[in-house]
C-alpha cells in the first residue's frame, strides 16, 4: 500500500518473556490498533485461516464420510488487556475491539467441521496467581469461543485439559458439557476424557470415575 516497511512485522514487539505495557506494539493504545498494526495482524491471521481452509480441504478429500474437529487452543494469558497479546502472537486477530473466532467458526462451518475446544476444568485455573499476574481470563474466552460456534452453528466437541480424579470434577465437567441452565438448550456434542493414567487405575480413583 505504499509503505515499503509494512513489508514486514513489526520491530517494537518485544521479546518471548515481555509484558504487554512494556512494548510499543502491544501496550494500550500501541501499535497493534494503528494503520500498520491492523494491516500486519490481518494478514498474519488470515494467513493462518487460509492454511486451516486449505487443511480440512485435503482432509474432507483424505476421510470422506468421516466427522473432522479442529483443535483450538485456549490462550487467555492478557486477555483482560487491550491488545490481547498472546492471542495476537499466535495469530489470533482477537484484541478487546474485534471478535477474531467467528472467522474461524465460520471458515469450520464451510467445511463441516467441529471445533475442540479444551474448557471443562477452566474455573479451576481463575485461582492460580500466575494467570492472576497474567491479567488472564480463561472463562471470558471460554464464552467468547462458544458464541462464535453457536452463532455460526458448527458443533462443538470438548475435553480435559487436566487430571481430573474427584466427584467435584467430574460434575463440573458434566455441567460445562451439558449446562441445565442454558435456556437455548446448547450442549457440546461429544467429551473425551484425556490422560488414562496408573492413577486413575487406582481402585478409588477408578471407582469415581
Amino acid at each position: 500500500r505504499g509503505h515499503s516497511f509494512w513489508a514486514r512485522g513489526p520491530d517494537n514487539a518485544g521479546s518471548y518473556s515481555s509484558h504487554p505495557h512494556e512494548t510499543g506494539f502491544f501496550c494500550d493504545e500501541g501499535d497493534y490498533d494503528g494503520y500498520y498494526g491492523r494491516f500486519f495482524l490481518n494478514w498474519y491471521s488470515q494467513l493462518l485461516i487460509n492454511h486451516g481452509d486449505l487443511v480440512l480441504s485435503l482432509a474432507k478429500l483424505a476421510f470422506e464420510g468421516s466427522c473432522i474437529a479442529a483443535k483450538l487452543p485456549g490462550i487467555h494469558w492478557w486477555y483482560k488487556t487491550s491488545s490481547h497479546a498472546a492471542e495476537l502472537t499466535a495469530g489470533f486477530y482477537n484484541p478487546c475491539n474485534r471478535d477474531g473466532y467467528i472467522a474461524i467458526a465460520a471458515m469450520l462451518h464451510k467445511h463441516g467441521a467441529a471445533l475442540n475446544f479444551a474448557r471443562a476444568e477452566l474455573q479451576f485455573l481463575e485461582q492460580r496467581e500466575d494467570l492472576q499476574e497474567a491479567l488472564a481470563n480463561p472463562q471470558g474466552l471460554v464464552w467468547q469461543v462458544l458464541n462464535a460456534a453457536w452463532e455460526t452453528c458448527i458443533t462443538v466437541v470438548s475435553e480435559n485439559a487436566f487430571v481430573c480424579h474427584d466427584r467435584v470434577g467430574y460434575n463440573k465437567i458434566l455441567e460445562n458439557v451439558k449446562p441445565v441452565n442454558d435456556p437455548d438448550g446448547r450442549h457440546f456434542s461429544s467429551f473425551t476424557y484425556l490422560r488414562l493414567t496408573p492413577l486413575l487405575m487406582e481402585r478409588q480413583n477408578f471407582m469415581e470415575f
